[in-house]
């Protein structure tokens, strides 16, 4: 392979790596442009043809090269927002914190980044979060050192050291269709290897969220993470608590929605993540071990699911995630003598209430959750119309899932789950059979009144 070497524009951070090119060439890669959207190599082309450079780069080339269909591609070029945007009516500028451009072919949605400096000569604020004060500056990084904006363009050298991962660190370009790799990428995806570009502990310090990242990753991907990237994860990830709550909500999303949920809750525990995104259920797991078998059965239904093309509900998941804190809190209610559904709704109100301040959990999908959890209440009421109504209820398939999973944590509910597994797929008459053999509601059968036997009337004489 044609190597050159390309020094680094500071050697003052210690983030920053030496860097040199490796250009591997289009007979010693499976990277084919048949693999890749006719979208993505129309802005390829055209910017090369403008005269700017272009390459595909991260996720994609890594995922070609490993044999898997890459779900996007990313695009990585010389040429400012302002000028991609002038070349594709199809594009938007987009973004504060790092300014980039979606060029959109069709469903096809395409991401158009300049490249970015070495993070190196960021102004640093006092404090976590973005404010008026810095809102003109391109570069800033808050007092712990986490970079708060981004906005610094630079070339391609200096692009390399702004990416996580070396194995994200791959660009393709359609100029004689070559990979080029600054930072050994080429090796470490031959290799399975998980490694972090520059020094870990001030990559994680710079966006503590690249915990995540490095977890998901290496269980998405089968990768090991490299001994040096790996040792520091358990220190950084507290920092997780100055990340917004909707920007993890998104994370999270991609933790447990990939295909991989089980292993990935798994390795989140091993690195002492998890106790930072849900820190309730952690405590539950902890104190009860049938809650970690519990939600273990709910990411292996989830993982399944997935498996069979099935879809899945992010608020069904959500939910079990959160059922071990929402059931210690119920139980507490009811036995300072709370009703059964207000007990639900302030152990509900509790928990999601706390909940929320780590991971923002939208209203589409705390309500279902809300519902999932009150339906447990009603499903034991199963005659008269009643059944029929839970029957129609929105939210009852997903209810009666997860019942079964409960059933099957060890929950004794005397056949409830089979009952109503029998009663969706029944007539009319089988219907009427089941609830028959449910026997009299002692619960709320009428008392029968004792007959009192009521005196004659008593018939006034007429006087005299």
């Amino acid at each position: 392979m044609d190597q050159k070497h390309i020094p680094t524009t500071t050697d003052s951070q210690e983030s920053l790596v030496q860097t040199s090119l490796q250009v591997t060439p289009r007979d010693q890669h499976n990277v084919s442009r048949q693999q890749i959207s006719s979208g993505c190599l129309k802005i390829l082309y055209r910017l090369n043809e403008a005269g700017y450079q272009a390459f595909i780069v991260g996720g994609g080339v890594r995922d070609l090269l490993l044999g898997l269909h890459p779900k996007d591609f990313d695009i990585a070029t010389n040429a400012t927002p302002e000028q991609v945007k002038e070349l594709f009516r199809n594009s938007r500028i987009i973004g504060r914190r790092f300014r980039i451009v979606h060029v959109r072919f069709g469903r096809e949605l395409i991401e158009v980044s300049t490249f970015r400096a070495a993070p190196q000569d960021s102004v640093q604020i006092a404090g976590e979060s973005l404010g008026r004060k810095i809102k003109n500056i391109d570069s800033a990084r808050s007092a712990s050192g986490m970079l708060l904006r981004d906005n610094v363009y630079g070339d391609i050298e200096g692009d390399v050291q702004r990416r996580d991962f070396t194995a994200n660190a791959l660009y393709y370009t359609v100029k004689n269709f070559e990979i080029h790799d600054y930072v050994q990428g080429m090796k470490d995806v031959e290799n399975r290897v998980l490694r972090m570009i520059g020094n870990p502990s001030e990559r994680y310090r710079e966006d503590p969220v690249r915990t995540l990242r490095a977890i998901r990753l290496s269980v998405k991907l089968g990768f090991s993470i490299e001994k040096e990237t790996a040792e520091p994860i358990k220190e950084f990830a507290k920092m997780l608590e100055s990340i917004p709550a909707a920007r993890l909500f998104d994370e999270c999303l991609k933790l447990f929605f990939s295909g991989f949920a089980r292993p990935t809750f798994e390795a989140l525990r091993e690195y002492s993540v998890f106790q930072y995104l849900f820190p309730q259920t952690e405590k539950m797991i902890i104190k009860e071990p049938s809650a970690l078998t519990f939600i273990n059965l709910a990411m292996n239904n989830t993982d399944q699911r997935l498996a069979e093309g099935k879809s899945v509900a992010p608020y069904f998941l959500l939910a079990t995630i959160l059922w071990p804190a929402v059931e210690k809190q119920f139980k507490h209610h009811l036995s300072q003598g709370m009703p059964e559904l207000v007990a639900m709704y302030e152990a509900s109100d509790e928990v999601l209430g706390q909940q929320v301040q780590r991971i923002a959990i939208p209203k589409r999908l705390s309500i279902p959750m809300r519902e999932i959890w009150e339906l447990q209440l009603r499903l034991p009421n199963r005659r008269g119309k009643r059944a029929e109504a839970l029957l129609r209820h929105r939210r009852f398939r997903a209810a009666y899932d997860f019942l079964l999973l409960r059933e099957a944590n060890g929950l004794q509910t005397k056949g409830l789950g089979s009952w109503w597994t029998e009663f969706q797929v029944a007539d009319h008459n089988e219907r009427l059979n089941l609830q028959a053999l449910l026997g009299p509601n002692q619960k709320h059968s009428k008392k029968r009144r004792r007959r009192v036997k009521s005196s004659p009337k008593r018939v006034d004489k007429p006087s005299e």
